[in-house]
């Protein structure tokens, strides 16, 4: 049973990866067809859509994903610090290293700012790795985002673009912390109802994160052609850089192999959706959203194969399936 659920998440998370690499090639080909439906500009709908993707996850948390803090507090402390300090600095690094133009390096540190991607609990799942541990440390690092994001690009993008500090805060409280709220509440007071609804989110985020990528394709095409393959190779060496950084920095501090392969995947994936909201309410999505736009495809094919290779080399000891606090089944760009 452990074996089919293992096969269904990453058949499932492998469609998702192909949907997403084919969002981008039509986006570049027929751009007009994500632009705008009448006189309604499409990129509208990027922050409603991560809303919903936000509230499908506040229905899928409950106190337990909190457990993890209790249980294991240092391996928690480690990888959303990890997670906080190793990404930005990369994101720092590679777009100075690039010298791509502000708006475009600007979005290689945001995307390195982001809280960790939703898709790291499917990975680490596949992996054979601490599931407790990533679901807590997504959660966390999800709900610090709105204080940690703004600093963090403030104190490193601000060379590139002006950030304004309490303006994202805010927009991130708008988009994260409000719809989580919300799933939370009806979680606790539609029990039943919300089982259900947590098999219909993992499509419709999926459906959403594929659409929001498309747009901000089409929306910066023109930026995309000009510094497309630097940009993906930049992407490329971020992510890969934080599975292994996340990894090895796990082993250095003493934790188990489960618990290193969790902290390089929550290190390694980012909330891609959550970082082209920003780039959107910045009026920048044809620049600054380009990197988080590639971000996805690239995180979640590595993530994918990284997973599969881990799953065919178990570590001594796995979790039972039974440990799990919530689904691993939410899709992440």
């Amino acid at each position: 049973m452990h074996g089919e659920t293992n096969n269904r998440s990453s058949y499932r998370n492998l469609i998702y990866t192909a949907l997403i690499i084919a969002a981008v090639g039509i986006a570049l080909a027929f751009p007009g067809l994500f632009l705008q439906v009448g006189d309604f500009p499409l990129k509208k709908l990027i922050v409603p859509l991560l809303q919903i993707i936000m509230l499908g996850m506040g229905t899928t948390m409950s106190l337990a994903d909190f457990e993890g803090v209790i249980k294991q507090p240092r391996a928690v402390f480690i990888g959303v610090t990890c997670h906080f300090i190793i990404m930005p600095l990369l994101g720092f690094t590679l777009a100075n290293a690039f010298s791509f133009p502000p708006e475009i390096a600007a979005g290689v540190v945001l995307i390195g700012c982001s809280p960790s991607g939703l898709a790291s609990n499917v990975m680490c799942f596949i992996a054979k790795a601490n599931v407790p541990l990533s679901i807590t440390v997504t959660t966390i690092s999800t709900l610090l985002a709105p204080f940690l994001m703004p600093a963090l690009m403030k104190l490193l993008a601000g060379q590139f673009i002006e950030i304004g500090f309490w303006k994202m805060m805010l927009e991130i409280m708008q988009i994260v912390i409000l719809p989580v709220a919300i799933g939370l509440i009806l979680n606790r007071v539609f029990r039943q109802s919300a089982v259900i609804i947590n098999k219909v989110m993992p499509l419709v985020s999926m459906a959403g994160i594929v659409l929001i990528v498309a747009i901000i394709t089409a929306a910066g095409r023109d930026s995309m052609l000009a510094v497309g393959w630097t940009l993906a190779l930049c992407v490329l060496i971020h992510n890969l850089s934080g599975f292994t950084l996340g990894y090895w920095t796990g082993r250095i501090f003493g934790l188990d192999e489960q618990s290193c392969r969790t902290v390089a995947i929550e290190v390694g994936l980012q909330n891609g959706g959550l970082a082209s909201g920003l780039a959107v309410q910045m009026g920048k999505v044809a620049t600054v959203g380009l990197a988080p736009a590639l971000f996805g495809p690239i995180m979640n094919t590595t993530g994918s194969l990284l997973a599969t290779y881990w799953s065919q080399r178990p570590p001594k000891a796995v979790p039972a399936p039974e440990t799990l606090s919530r689904p691993v089944s939410s899709p992440d760009a």
